[in-house]
């Protein structure tokens, strides 16, 4: 095994990390999530118009490959006069992936909570907005934690087909550094290392955080 070249190229795949993988999922998941709150509450919503929209949106994103729509917003809008830069370009098609997928997850979540709650609320005169707010949002938020802690790891990995729009993180800094060492197993195994290192860093924030919700949880 060339030691020196797991030396040498360990600290530009970090940064890439630093500066690419982490600041990319941390966007993308923030604004998906938000996004994914509003598609959410669009697919339970009476209005049919909006819950037909939000069923839409879920089904597109849910239907095709990430892959794809990172071309489609990168490759396919300048075709019609529309050009975005990478990182943007990444960031848009990673938020709109999140948000499809973690609205099903928030939709899940608010159905989970018992109607009674929703009952109780209406009758000491609470709206439907303030009962959402205060009551129901609140717990469904407990409930969604590990599947959209699940979905963030998952980000996290797929931040690596970036790579393919010329976005610098992570996996194009080891494409860069095997092209030019043509040692592609050893540099591809020392990120894989990485990512692998990264997620159990994650897992261990996802285990504490539910411990911690756990207290406010009558069992």
């Amino acid at each position: 095994m060339d030691w020196e070249l797991v030396r040498t190229s360990f600290w530009p795949m970090v940064q890439g990390s630093l500066m690419g993988t982490i600041p990319l999922s941390l966007a993308s998941f923030v604004i998906g999530l938000a996004l994914a709150l509003v598609v959410a509450l669009m697919r339970i919503s009476r209005q049919p118009v909006l819950a037909g929209i939000a069923r839409f949106y879920v089904s597109v994103i849910r239907g095709t490959p990430l892959l794809v729509q990172l071309f489609v917003i990168f490759y396919g809008l300048p075709s019609i006069g529309l050009t975005i830069d990478p990182w943007p370009s990444a960031i848009i098609a990673f938020s709109l992936n999140v948000g499809g997928y973690a609205a099903e997850i928030l939709r899940a979540a608010i159905l989970s909570v018992p109607k009674g709650q929703w009952e109780a609320c209406h009758t000491i005169g609470m709206s439907r907005a303030v009962t959402l707010r205060r009551v129901i949002l609140p717990q469904a938020a407990r409930v969604s934690v590990p599947p959209l802690s699940n979905t963030f790891i998952s980000l996290v990995k797929d931040t690596s087909l970036a790579s393919v729009i010329l976005v610098t993180e992570l996996f194009r800094e080891a494409q860069q550094i095997a092209a030019f060492s043509q040692q592609f197993m050893l540099v591809y195994v020392e990120a894989a290392a990485i990512y692998w290192v990264i997620c159990l860093v994650l897992s261990s924030g996802q285990s504490a955080l539910e411990k911690r919700l756990d207290r406010y949880v009558a069992h």
